[in-house]
């Protein structure tokens, strides 16, 4: 059975790259019927904070990727990652270093001076005489001395580094504590996992977890090492660009069908197809089709996207998203009507909401550019007229309020700017929104022609 993970560390919020990883792995178990599972990465205790796990919990939440099983907390786990450290120094596959901060200090100065990569030399490797005095040991794992420590990942192909590369690095701090590489390899192997997609800011860090799988006699995993996400000119992603807090893009109007969709192109692909739903990113997704390259994150794809799983969305499903934005059409007779004017101009539930407020809230003034160009010349004139003809016509369908503003235009003889900018301007406040017939079938005759005198009112 196919079993991934995500891990990530409660020292931040759930940003859009690690949002990426989590989708690519979630889509592998989905694809393959297997599990999906969450650990949190909580061993440093000093950088931990219960909001950022809370929000990592919620962002998987609001997009409806759900895990498996209870969630694994590392912290939880310190007394399991003893008993693997013990069995390492019994079997003399690992030993206590008693080097000293100045005696690793001058070693790494000695090694920068002749130009070598700064590295632990094994001075305590084979040691077996009296430990110095007032030195607490650190635990460090026997890395093999000669040879190549070498795997084949699913997205970069074969890796191999020299084992000389890795050198008896610390599997447990002079405090007790374990580091990242030895608990990620044990947590890896004891949940099960049959494949590890993560970024590849990690690709180093494998060899050393090669180094505790194989002391420890685990079986390893499939890896997939994915590259990251840069932003629209090739360089690293910063919180500008868009790495920010996932939550932050609900915030912004974003569905979250939307943001997974954008994410699954970002770094994969199904022939020409942009447009997936998430059945068929489960149908679809192989891990062994992540592309090896970077990509580039674009906003205007994002909002494209967002724009038509807005369009696309139900009625009921747009009322209960939009209570969020302060708008409430729970119970409004014509609330489809207003989505169906709507829809179309939002490209995020920010603007739709914005788009929304605008019909169904009377403008309070009108955009000066707007109205110097709407009101002018015989628009008074034009819009009494109008709001005459609307009183006695008692329109009730868009089809009907049409057929008003095509008298005008004819009885008038003007084109039918005259009276659809200085109408537009009186109804919305400004030169937006949807068309005029629209608008007025969901305003109604009575607050249409209010709006109208309001205006014409304000008319010198």
């Amino acid at each position: 059975m196919t079993v991934t993970r995500f891990a990530p560390s409660p020292t931040g919020y759930l940003h859009i790259g690690g949002l990426r990883t989590a989708l690519f792995s979630w889509l592998t178990a989905q694809h393959n019927k297997g599990e999906f599972l969450l650990r949190i990465e909580d061993t440093d205790m000093a950088r931990n904070s219960e909001e950022a796990k809370d929000a990592i919990l919620k962002a998987f939440e609001w997009v409806g990727m759900s895990h498996d099983g209870e969630v694994v907390y590392q912290s939880k786990r310190f007394d399991l990652y003893k008993k693997y450290i013990d069995q390492l120094l019994e079997e003399g596959k690992a030993y206590k270093c008693y080097m000293s901060k100045e005696e690793l200090a001058a070693l790494r100065e000695e090694q920068m001076a002749k130009k070598e990569r700064t590295r632990y030399d094994g001075r305590y490797r084979d040691f077996d005489g009296t430990p110095p005095e007032g030195i607490d040991p650190v635990i460090r794992i026997k890395a093999p001395q000669e040879g190549r420590i070498s795997f084949v990942d699913g997205v970069k192909g074969e890796f191999s580094v020299d084992a000389t590369e890795v050198d008896d690095f610390v599997i447990a701090r002079a405090d007790g504590a374990p580091t990242y590489n030895f608990v990620v390899a044990i947590d890896d192997a004891l949940m099960g996992l049959t494949d590890v997609i993560r970024g590849d800011d990690h690709l180093y860090n494998t060899p050393k977890q090669i180094v505790v799988y194989n002391a420890l006699g685990f079986a390893l995993p499939n890896f997939y090492h994915v590259a990251m996400i840069n932003n629209e000119q090739g360089k690293k992603l910063s919180k500008r660009d868009g790495a920010t807090d996932v939550m932050e893009y609900k915030a912004m109007g974003y569905l979250p069908e939307a943001l997974l969709n954008f994410l699954v192109r970002l770094g994969w692909s199904h022939g020409d197809q942009e447009i997936f739903s998430l059945e068929e990113m489960i149908s679809l997704f192989d891990p062994n089709d992540i592309n090896k390259s970077s990509s580039n994150y674009n906003l205007d794809k994002l909002l494209w996207l967002n724009a038509h799983y807005i369009k696309e969305a139900s009625d009921e499903k747009l009322i209960t998203l939009l209570k969020e934005f302060g708008v409430d059409l729970e119970g409004n007779g014509k609330a489809s009507i207003i989505l169906t004017a709507t829809k179309e101009r939002g490209k995020t539930l920010v603007e739709l909401a914005e788009q929304i407020k605008l019909l169904t809230i009377a403008p309070e003034s009108y955009d000066e550019k707007s109205a110097k160009k709407a009101f002018k010349g015989e628009a008074k004139e034009i819009l009494s007229t109008f709001a005459d003809m609307l009183a006695l016509a008692q329109p009730t369908t868009k089809e009907a309020y049409h057929a008003v503003m095509e008298k005008i235009v004819e009885e008038k003889e003007i084109g039918f700017g005259k009276i659809g900018m200085p109408l537009r301007v009186s109804l919305m406040g400004s030169m937006t929104g949807a068309g005029m017939d629209e608008v007025m079938a969901i305003l109604g005759t009575d607050e249409t022609i209010k709006r109208i005198e309001k205006a014409i009112a304000t008319i010198g």
